[in-house]
């Protein structure tokens, strides 16, 4: 009999490690061919699947959306607590804007295109654009941190905001949806009050409890750390299960748990910098847990025989959001706010989707919506095309876009970056432009860095340039939101 017991429990576990160690190996190496580590994970678990080699059955929905949710708990947390509150002064606002009318645009433009490809009523189309409208956390921290590329201060802080603050946006929409696909009449008046009851309680609630939640969280470890002599382990602990506490008591009382689970995340990681900086190392390790167990059980769940029925149609979809219904939200989002060509072009193409859409094509299924089994087939071959054409490409695109900064230590970069010269920011632009022999602009007298702050027409970070007459002007270096330095390259022509 005990022979029996320990066969049952150490088959499972050398499998499940086995497959795990195997997917990180892979990983490793596919990072280095510039494939998304995540990708290996999802088609690790894929081939270990029914259909796959592995001949695994796997098929309970309801273990696979609580671990996917709890994960999805946890990478946001691990995103907040890096989150600086500088990036809010050039990233809030327009995330603010992707995050929710962002959303909103995109799973229209995609649920149009789902009615027309899938033959799918119209309730049931746009639900499936609410699914796969919105940017992934897991992919976007994950991708963007091992990705070796640094951006400028306005495109990063852009996407990881969007990307911690549009699940709520996207939870929000997918269980909407579901009440219309389910209804048999059309919502009238008080269901449209109804909805914005809804959507002023999760989002009021998720804010509110992430910020108390958050304040309270970050004096309990300023105690913790000054009084006791806690390893970095244990402080992470702390914060992984109060930030799970939060989300769950959050989820419960009727507002958005990923809201305040991000948002405690930021206010924790910016009000005790001092006891969260150890832990961040140990926060690394439960968010890759977290993001390698959730892509593994959701290629378990996958059927690849059943999504071959819907491929080509799911394929489609997955062209039209990358390059139709994304760019034209993110370019109208971004319109107001100055953001150059290049940045709408980048942000728009980083919108990488992962677990999330995968996780919210469980709800439909759970709540019982009629032919719910496609949102999950094409939930999954939209997080494969993105993965494989996105997410192997991010740093490719930057550079191409001439979005990447250089390395401190790089001479050569930083030359083809901001010229072969630089000079204080105080520097009149009068006194410049005689030197170089440039035409000087009608304000002058203006110091360079005010008249490039000026010109700009918006917060400058660290890459901006401005051209005047053969030489471009650039914001080499920022101090507190200030430039200090100014680089110049002189142009040919």
């Amino acid at each position: 009999m005990m022979a029996l017991s320990l066969d049952f429990l150490s088959l499972p576990l050398l499998a499940a490690a086995a497959l795990v160690f195997a997917s990180v190996l892979a990983g490793l190496f596919s990072a280095r061919l510039g494939f998304s580590f995540l990708l290996v994970f999802l088609i690790a678990g894929l081939l270990a699947g029914e259909d796959g080699p592995g001949g695994l059955r796997f098929d309970d929905f309801r273990l696979s959306f609580w671990v996917g949710n709890v994960a999805l708990a946890v990478i946001l947390l691990d995103g907040g607590l890096r989150t600086e509150q500088a990036t809010f002064r050039t990233g809030l606002r327009p995330s603010l804007l992707l995050a929710t009318l962002g959303v909103v645009l995109c799973a229209g433009i995609t649920g149009a295109a789902a009615h027309w490809l899938l033959a799918l009523d119209w309730p049931r189309a746009l639900l499936l654009g609410a699914i796969v409208g919105s940017t992934d956390a897991a992919a976007v921290f994950a991708l963007l941190k091992n990705s070796g590329v640094r951006l400028n201060e306005r495109v990063a802080a852009t996407l990881e905001i969007e990307s911690g603050m549009n699940d709520p946006m996207a939870v929000y929409l997918t269980l909407a949806l579901i009440g219309v696909a389910l209804s048999a009449q059309d919502a009238g008046q008080a269901g449209v009050l109804a909805w914005l009851q809804s959507f002023v309680l999760q989002f009021g609630l998720g804010a509110l409890l992430g910020i108390g939640g958050g304040w309270a969280l970050a004096e309990l470890l300023r105690r913790v750390q000054s009084r006791f002599d806690t390893g970095d382990g244990v402080l992470a602990l702390l914060l992984v299960s109060g930030g799970l506490a939060v989300f769950a008591f959050t989820t419960w009382a009727g507002g958005s748990g990923f809201l305040a689970v991000y948002v405690l995340g930021v206010v924790v990681g910016n009000r005790a910098k001092q006891a969260v900086a150890p832990a961040l190392a140990a926060m690394d390790g439960y968010a890759w847990l977290a993001q390698a167990g959730m892509f593994l059980l959701l290629g378990l769940l996958a059927t690849p025989g059943q999504v071959a029925n819907t491929f080509w149609p799911a394929l489609g979809l997955a062209v039209v959001l990358m390059a139709v219904a994304r760019p034209l939200s993110v370019a109208l989002c971004l319109w107001p706010f100055h953001f150059t060509r290049r940045e709408i072009a980048y942000i728009a193409w980083v919108g990488l989707r992962g677990a999330v859409p995968i996780v919210l094509a469980m709800f439909p299924l759970m709540a019982g919506v009629e032919g719910a089994q496609i949102f999950f087939n094409v939930a999954l071959v939209v997080v494969l095309a993105s993965l494989l054409l996105q997410g192997s490409t991010i740093a490719l695109a930057a550079r191409r876009l001439g979005l990447a900064l250089p390395d401190p230590d790089d001479t050569a970069h930083t030359r083809q970056v901001f010229g072969d010269f630089a000079l204080a920011a105080h520097t009149p632009l009068s006194d410049l432009c005689a030197f170089y022999n440039l035409p000087p602009p009608a304000d002058a007298h203006l110091s360079v860095a005010q008249w490039l702050t000026a010109t700009l027409n918006r917060p400058p970070v660290v890459g901006d340039a401005m051209r005047l007459g053969n030489a471009e002007l650039s914001v080499r270096e920022m101090d507190d939101g200030h430039i200090t330095r100014i680089g110049i390259r002189l142009l040919e022509d």
